[in-house]
């Protein structure tokens, strides 16, 4: 991680679409519009999960309308005219079959309410004009009316913003990560710079600020960020990067928790600690600090041997729980299960404030508790499955959640053990080896004495995890603007739950002997 600032994280259709859109002639445009075609699910969206395929859907479908008026960029990366016609029908169809007041919800994910109308009206632009001659006969009409927005759009929070941007007024900080939709005009923003060479850590905000810029300064500290972001992805662009703060306290606090027998070399602990501010730390340069990277980073460097007062924290409590932003629609159990974490493994920081951060603790373990569905599970803004808001509101409760929390612990073991799939994984829409190692840390914070059932549990998902191919993609199901993978956290959390079962020995004594042969050997590289 320290020689790769950037991260590593699965690319982005949704960015990828913005931004084979706005910069066409680009390095790696060719590259861009294959993997549009070949990721376009047989229903005609891209991803097809429920909800989550809206955003990705539209950012695709606009990118290839603009590339069907260019056929020189469709015969430049090997592309039919007729394969680029069939791709965009089939998407318009399912956009027309499936949104509308009565269609699929929005999600929860980043900027969602203004990403959606605005690239809604984007693509009816694009079908406004398809009687010039570069789509003539090539859209089928009754794919040619207006899309209709689906419900949980906001279109009046856009309109605001871009006539702010019109009127060079400021805006929300928190914004720029998602900036892309408010036109290029935001390069016109007198305290709207880039830092680092981004706009808000996002390919597509920084190439719509640089706009037409992008073709001829090539030199921009923004210009060569792209040209970066996109040679580390073969053209392709992830949703979010670099974001190194985010990725070291993430995977750096599971190796600690997991007990793992490493010393972190002394440059992480002083770029963690360099990461916070006043208001604590964001995850990248170009991001505002945020509740969830600083509670992260404070429970690391406290597990590091480096706490630090949690004072930063103060600035998110919204009692009885902490804001991931200010003034955010939602809040998050996964960033109070962090900032539960961060309050405990800081405690002796400060001997003063103890009092205030032990009833904070308490009145926070109450809400989190309150927010435990009726099945036994945590659901969450920042992911789409709940096995992740479950692990980490269980392990934050076991931790420092005190006697309060032994019914909820105890009913999100019952729903993990429920829950288990038949080749020993656990999954919300497929089993996976992320959601595996969350549901296996979840048996282990139960209350109750464990029973053989569970360790039976345990031990078919640590083969599902020894079995599993080094080489295959982990499914997206993380939450920023679509839905990605950062996948050396997702590698870690895996060999967590390995390290922390197989130390058991009633879970190794109920491995298959063919699970047995894999301990100890190498696992191999994703």
């Amino acid at each position: 991680m320290l020689s790769d600032p950037y991260g590593k994280y699965s690319p982005s259709i949704y960015e990828t679409g913005r931004v084979t859109a706005v910069a066409p002639e680009f390095a790696g445009q060719q590259l861009r519009l294959q993997f549009l075609l070949r990721t376009q699910c047989a229903d005609g969206s891209w991803t097809g999960r429920p909800g989550y395929w809206i955003l990705p859907t539209l950012s695709a479908t606009e990118a290839l309308l603009r590339a069907m008026r260019n056929p020189r960029q469709a015969t430049a990366a090997g592309i039919h005219a007729e394969h680029l016609d069939r791709a965009v029908s089939a998407a318009l169809r399912a956009l027309h079959d499936r949104l509308g007041p009565t269609g699929e919800a929005l999600p929860d994910t980043v900027a969602v309410e203004a990403l959606v109308p605005w690239l809604v009206d984007e693509v009816n632009t694009q079908l406004g004009d398809a009687d010039d001659g570069a789509l003539a006969g090539r859209i089928p009409d009754e794919l040619r009316r207006p899309l209709r927005y689906p419900p949980g759009c906001i279109p009046e929070l856009l309109a605001e913003l871009r006539e702010a941007v019109a009127q060079r007024q400021p805006i929300p900080d928190k914004l720029r990560h998602s900036s892309e939709m408010l036109g290029t005009g935001i390069a016109e923003l007198p305290d709207f710079q880039p830092v680092t060479g981004t706009i808000g850590c996002s390919p597509a905000a920084t190439a719509t600020w640089l706009g037409e810029r992008l073709e001829y300064e090539s030199g921009h500290p923004s210009a060569r960020y792209l040209t970066e972001v996109q040679r580390r992805y073969a053209g392709l662009v992830p949703v979010a990067a670099p974001l190194p703060t985010f990725e070291r306290a993430w995977v750096s606090a599971t190796i600690l928790t997991a007990g793992f027998d490493v010393t972190p070399p002394a440059r992480l602990v002083a770029d963690l600690d360099q990461a916070l501010g006043q208001e604590g730390a964001p995850g990248g340069a170009g991001l505002p600090p945020d509740v969830d990277d600083t509670a992260a980073v404070l429970h690391t460097l406290a597990r590091l041997g480096s706490p630090r007062a949690p004072t930063a924290l103060w600035h998110y409590l919204v009692d009885p729980h902490f804001c991931c932003y200010p003034n955010e629609r939602t809040p998050s159990t996964s960033a109070n299960a962090h900032v539960l974490l961060a309050l405990g493994a800081t405690l002796r920081v400060g001997q003063a404030a103890a009092r205030r951060q032990v009833e904070i603790m308490r009145r926070l373990t109450q809400w989190l508790c309150a927010q435990q569905q009726l099945d036994g599970a945590w659901t969450d803004k920042w992911h789409a499955s709940p096995y992740y808001a479950t692990a980490r509101c269980a392990l934050s409760l076991h931790e420092y959640g005190g006697a309060t929390a032994h019914p909820a612990l105890d009913k999100a073991v019952s729903w993990v053990l429920a829950n288990q799939r038949p080749d020993g994984s656990w999954g919300h829409w497929e089993g996976t080896y992320e959601e595996t190692a969350y549901a296996m840390q979840i048996l282990r914070c139960g209350q109750a004495p464990r029973s053989a059932t569970a360790d039976e549990a345990l031990a078919r998902g640590c083969a599902f995890l020894l079995d599993w191919d080094p080489t295959a993609e982990h499914p997206p199901l993380w939450h920023d603007k679509d839905l990605y993978t950062p996948i050396r956290v997702v590698r870690i959390e895996g060999l967590a739950a390995l390290r922390t079962a197989l130390s058991d020995p009633r879970v190794t004594r109920a491995l298959r002997p063919q699970s047995v042969e894999r301990i100890g050997q190498p696992i191999g590289q994703p």
